[in-house]
Parts: structure tokens; C-alpha cells; sequence
């Protein structure tokens, strides 16, 4: 009768589990605090400099030539938030608007004939208007290597 034997050899065991220790005692809530951070500021970089969605496409570009999705103030960048917990990490933007800049939108009147609104120092009117999307948030290859970066670290500190 043939076989398979496997013998194991316990004399280490305790320094293995000595070494693993640290994993199985291993808190969360550090990590994913961590990753949520840094999703954030990834998203910020890609609003402020980086002007492309995270798939790599360049934005459009808006009709007055201004810095993309920086025209109207801070409200996009005051806006980005993240939260972390133990078992999650999650960033992304609390400013009403922000869904348009992401998915984009179609603008039409609600009381008016048309759209008035100025551009470029001129007044214009528009029976509607498109808003291309613009994604900002959302993990480009380069961010998840980041974040896979972030986590081997974190896990090599911790043996």
C-alpha cells in the first residue's frame, strides 16, 4: 500500500506563534483610519492637480478656461471627508453639488423660459445646460498601489 506521510516538527511552535502574535492580537481601526487618509488626500490631489478622473481620462474642460472644479471656491475641496472603523474605510464629499461634478447633469429652467447665468465676464442664456462628469472620487491604479503599499508597511511593522 503507497502513501503520503507528513511529519511535523512542533519543537518552534511557540516562537512561530510568538511571531504571529501580533496579527492575531491585530486592531483594525489604525489600518483603516490610515487608508481613509490617504483616499482623501489622494482625492484632493486629483481635484487639485491631477485634473483626470481615476481611470486616467482628462477631464473636460469648462468653458471659461478656469482651473477644473476649482472655479467656485473651496466647496468641492472644504467638502471631502473621510471616516474609518474597524472593519471599513470610506472618504468621499458632503457638499450638496458634488454628484454633479462626479456623474454630471443636465440643467434646465424650473420657473424661467431659459437658463441666464455669465461666463467669461458675458450673460448668457441657455435653454439648458450640459455638466460634463468630472470623477473625483474613486481608487486610479496608482492609488490602489499606494494603499496596497500603505498596508504591506503597516503589516511588517507588525512582525
Amino acid at each position: 500500500m503507497s502513501g503520503i506521510s507528513i511529519t511535523i516538527d512542533a519543537a518552534d511552535l511557540d516562537g512561530i506563534f510568538r511571531k504571529l502574535r501580533p496579527i492575531f492580537d491585530f486592531n483594525a481601526e489604525g489600518l483603516m483610519t490610515d487608508i481613509a487618509s490617504i483616499g482623501e488626500t489622494q482625492t484632493r490631489r486629483r481635484i487639485e492637480e491631477e485634473k483626470t478622473a481615476p481611470d486616467g481620462t482628462p477631464w473636460k474642460p469648462n468653458h471659461e478656461g478656469t482651473s477644473i472644479l476649482m472655479q467656485s471656491g473651496q466647496h468641492l475641496l472644504a467638502s471631502l471627508a473621510w471616516t474609518a472603523s474597524a472593519d471599513q474605510a470610506e472618504w468621499g464629499n458632503t457638499w450638496e453639488y458634488a454628484h454633479v461634478h462626479q456623474d454630471g447633469a443636465v440643467i434646465v429652467p424650473k420657473e424661467k423660459d431659459a437658463l441666464s447665468f455669465k461666463i467669461g465676464g458675458k450673460y448668457v442664456t441657455a435653454q439648458k445646460v450640459t455638466i460634463p462628469a468630472r470623477p473625483f472620487i474613486g481608487i486610479s491604479s496608482e492609488n490602489e498601489r499606494e494603499i496596497i503599499e500603505l498596508v504591506t508597511d503597516h503589516f511588517g511593522m507588525l512582525l
